[in-house]
């Protein structure tokens, strides 16, 4: 019958280690100390008797057979143990997946020519539409917390500036960078949804959305709005519309009216389809409050579960060396307490 043997590989990828290996410069100081330290004598004058040299005979040999040498023994063992309870040995445990909640989000931010409109109010300063966006989104990447992001920029062109990522730093330096013209002076809404349909079909379902930011209407590209809607609802990718602008009027800045410029038009008709052909939501944001409260919506967006990052924790296995040592220095005691028997001779 053949019995399987334990794998000696299995026990090393077990074994973590010590978490203080240094405390084993300990092991060798009662050594040291009996080495470097000089043996203490006795000031008091001694008994000579004429048969010394026998008794110290007798001793040299009890010192080399008898209890001293196993005593000796006995306490470098545990003092052994003691070291090793010392130095911490660990021992990994079973890799574990913690579940991890939190969603996939690309954003696709407007850069057309259109975003330089100054009919926006930051702070109490007047600002182009461009920097209120930027000002939101940077508020609301800093509630991200363990969910994963896309940025995505379009004009005349679409371009991905960041993957899904959960190096949020990356995301937020990307959007500071950007700036209105940067992709075209003109928008291609359709030819933006169109790039974030190839970036997020590759995601699990349920974990596709696109949050888009426009203010103007599509006046370039290969794909119409809707064709590309069309595109998004096949592969499951839920649009969020967002339709950013004034409607014109006037701007009060600490209690003075200033007039704005008439507005270019919103098409929020094709924006409301998207969002409906898609399952997501369309808004709409005339100032920094509503763009503020309309994030703050999309945060109640159910979040995703998923297995994070597998990790083998590390288990404390101390106790058993240390237990072992006052196994061993109790029972030492127990033996060296024991009255000693003379031997009779036969």
């Amino acid at each position: 019958m053949n019995l399987p043997l334990p794998d000696i590989q299995d026990f090393y990828q077990g074994f973590a280690g010590f978490a203080w290996p240094w405390l084993w410069l300990a092991f060798p100081l009662p050594w040291l100390a009996r080495w470097l330290l000089p043996a203490r004598r006795s000031d008091s004058d001694a008994l000579k008797a004429p048969s010394g040299w026998h008794l110290e005979a007798i001793a040299g040999a009890g010192g080399r057979l008898g209890r001293p040498t196993r005593a000796t023994a006995v306490a470098w063992l545990a003092w052994f143990l003691l070291c090793t309870a010392a130095a911490r040995p660990q021992e990994f445990g079973e890799p574990i997946s913690p579940p991890q909640s939190g969603r996939d989000l690309m954003l696709a931010l407007d850069l057309s020519g259109s975003m330089t409109e100054a009919d926006m109010e930051l702070g109490g300063a007047v600002v182009d539409r461009l920097t209120a966006a930027k000002a939101v989104l940077a508020d609301f990447l800093d509630r991200r917390a363990g969910d994963r992001v896309g940025l995505l920029i379009f004009g005349q062109r679409a371009y991905v500036m960041a993957p899904l990522t959960l190096d949020l730093d990356t995301v937020r330096q990307q959007l500071r960078d950007s700036v209105a013209g940067l992709a075209g002076r003109e928008t291609a809404i359709g030819d933006a949804i169109g790039l974030a349909v190839k970036r997020l079909r590759r995601q699990p379902e349920g974990q596709r959305v696109l949050v888009l930011l426009t203010d103007g209407v599509n006046s370039t590209g290969t794909l119409t709005p809707l064709k590309a809607a069309e595109l998004a609802q096949q592969e499951g990718i839920r649009v969020h519309t967002i339709a950013f602008g004034s409607d014109g009027g006037s701007l009060s800045i600490f209690g003075l009216a200033m007039p704005q410029s008439a507005p270019e038009a919103i098409d929020e008709a094709t924006l409301r389809q998207i969002a409906q052909l898609t399952g997501g939501r369309s808004f709409r944001a005339r100032d920094t409050d509503e763009l503020v409260q309309i994030y703050a919506e999309l945060d109640r967006i159910e979040p995703v579960e998923r297995a994070g990052q597998a990790v083998r924790p590390r288990i404390e296995r101390y106790p058993w060396p240390l237990g072992g040592a006052l196994l061993i220095a109790l029972l030492g005691f127990a033996w060296m307490s024991l009255p000693n028997r003379p031997r009779h001779r036969s």
